[in-house]
């Protein structure tokens, strides 16, 4: 039996690599996993954290001022409606016996959006600076 004889004297030598690539995935796999756990053991520590018991408040909330704009552009507060003086007049009154109180905007979703900022302006001229804006 006579077995062929390779030649590779006349060509280019040839790098595999296969074992090349395995290598960096390996190395890259590696780094990934290092990376991921390392990042959860990161937290602060040494803070004692309030319980229930210890933050539960004595205070009861106090009932918003609600403010009403109807789709014809009125302002009705407490069922009435009302002018921008009138209304500045109630705001104030309010924010003096409930400086912690807040009032709630509600505007018909038709009104043009002029007439909000309008309602807007005028409570933050009289110092309603806490005004939410009611939405369903």
């Amino acid at each position: 039996m006579k077995f062929k004889k390779q030649h590779s004297g006349s060509g280019m030598p040839e790098v595999n690599l296969v074992p090349m690539m395995d290598v960096i995935m390996t190395i890259l796999t590696f780094f990934i996993v290092v990376s991921m756990t390392l990042t959860n053991f990161q937290s602060v520590k040494d803070v004692a954290l309030p319980s229930a018991e210890q933050g539960t408040s004595s205070d009861r909330p106090v009932d918003p001022l609600v403010v009403g704009v109807d789709r014809q552009g009125q302002t009705i507060v407490n069922n009435v409606a009302v002018n921008d003086t009138q209304l500045a007049q109630q705001v104030v009154t309010y924010f003096q016996g409930n400086p912690k109180g807040t009032v709630v905007l509600k505007a018909d979703k038709q009104l043009a959006y002029e007439k909000v900022v309008q309602v807007l302006g005028t409570l933050r001229d009289v110092g309603g600076d806490r005004v939410s804006l009611a939405i369903e």
